[in-house]
């Protein structure tokens, strides 16, 4: 299976390895069918009396399942190109309809090629499509239609689960906002505009742009609910990393950050960042 865009190097990992799992699920979906349909044939002729080797009855399923898959592609392609709002609904059934007479048709006359190859292999003689059942082409278009809707939408699922799949949710993603309570007002302090946050005893100091605001909690408690997207760089200050323009290091191993505001920010060479 291709992806909805750019096929295997438009996807991201996760993407690869969904599709490789839809792949190998549905091939083997198609053959448990397979081998069901074919097994119950056997029997069925069995009980009626009919003397017809199993291995031509193999020949009719696999032949089917070959041929239902030498046009998926194409009708995953189809899937992934006229949908909504790209196109409207009723050019959508159109479109429906015209593919179910295109796909039972390559799926009959690839059946037919195969067929006829095998029972020749085998010395079986000519394969004979017409004239077992009446009005064989509508018999074998209504089995058509149904397969048809079944991998058409097989396909239009799993293009939503790989495209769901394009961005990830981020499970380590820092929360959006930060509660600060200030007297009778909270302060709903978007995280991305923190600089930095400093101990003070039973409280800590938020540099929130210009202001100051102090916020009942430990320094501890709050790096914990910020998670990774804040730094530790002395045992009573936090930084947000991508707050950070420079940092040096002293001799001492001590070091100075300098943040997008210009502060200038001391840190402990215990807590110096990884080179």
């Amino acid at each position: 299976m291709a992806g909805t865009s750019g096929g295997l190097r438009g996807m991201n990992g996760t993407q690869r390895k969904l599709a490789a799992g839809l792949v190998a699920g549905f091939l083997t979906i198609v053959a448990l069918i397979m081998i069901a349909n074919a097994e119950s044939s056997i029997a069925d002729l069995h009980a009626s009396g009919a003397h017809i080797r199993p291995d031509l009855v193999w020949s009719w399923e696999w032949t089917s399942m070959i041929a239902w898959l030498s046009v998926y592609p194409l009708l995953w392609f189809g899937v992934a190109t006229i949908r909504p709002p790209r196109f409207s609904w009723p050019l959508i059934a159109a479109a429906l309809v015209i593919g179910s007479l295109i796909a039972s048709g390559w799926h009959i006359g690839v059946m037919v090629v195969l067929r006829r190859i095998y029972y020749d292999a085998v010395g079986q003689g000519p394969y004979h499509f017409f004239g077992v059942v009446d009005d064989r082409l509508l018999y074998e278009f209504r089995k058509d239609f149904a397969t048809y809707l079944q991998f058409i939408i097989i396909a239009a699922v799993g293009q939503w689960l790989i495209a769901r799949a394009a961005t990830p949710p981020n499970a380590d993603a820092s929360p959006r906002t930060l509660a600060v309570a200030d007297g009778a007002v909270t302060h709903l302090v978007p995280v991305e505009e923190i600089e930095s946050i400093a101990s003070a005893g039973n409280y800590v100091e938020i540099a929130w742009g210009p202001r100051t605001l102090l916020h009942r909690a430990t320094l501890a408690a709050v790096e914990a609910e910020l998670g990774e997207a804040f730094l530790r760089i002395h045992r009573g200050r936090l930084v947000r990393r991508a707050a950070i323009r420079r940092i040096e290091i002293d001799k001492s191993g001590d070091f100075t950050v300098e943040l997008a505001s210009g502060a200038m920010l001391r840190g402990s060479r215990r807590y110096r960042p990884a080179d």
